[in-house]
C-alpha cells in the first residue's frame, strides 16, 4: 500500500513518511498553502513591507530622528504598524517588526530599533 503526492496524486516511492514526489511538488503545495489569500491581506502586507522600509533605510544606526512631513512624503502610513510598546515612563513606541518609532515634540518621530 503505497501514498499518494498531496499536490499531484502521483504514488511516492521512497522514505514511509514522505509527503510529496518531488521538491516541485513539496513548493507548489507550500505556495498554495501560504499565500496571501485576499486582496485585503496582499494590500495591508505589501503597505507594512512599505513602512519598513522606510523605517530601516532612515534608521541605519539603530536610532536616529525624522520629521513627519518627510515620512509622509516617502509614502509611510501611520495607521499600519504590527505592535505598540509602553515604556514604564508612559512613553508610547509604534513598532513595524523591529523598526519602531515615538511621537516627540513639533511633528517629529524618534526612530528605533529592537535588539
Amino acid at each position: 500500500m503505497g501514498k499518494n503526492c498531496l499536490e499531484c496524486g502521483e504514488k511516492i516511492i521512497g522514505r514511509e513518511d514522505k509527503k510529496f514526489c518531488n521538491d516541485a511538488c513539496r513548493n507548489t503545495y507550500n505556495n498554495k498553502l501560504n499565500k496571501d489569500t485576499t486582496n485585503l491581506m496582499r494590500t495591508v502586507n505589501y503597505a507594512l513591507r512599505k513602512n519598513y522600509r522606510i523605517l530601516s533605510e532612515n534608521n541605519p544606526e539603530g536610532k536616529a530622528k525624522i520629521n513627519r512631513k518627510r515620512l509622509l512624503d516617502l509614502g509611510f502610513d501611520f495607521s499600519l504598524f504590527t505592535s505598540i510598546y509602553v515604556t514604564k515612563s508612559n512613553a508610547t513606541y509604534y513598532f513595524v517588526y523591529d523598526q519602531g518609532y515615538m511621537p516627540i515634540e513639533n511633528d517629529w518621530f524618534v526612530l528605533v530599533k529592537k535588539n
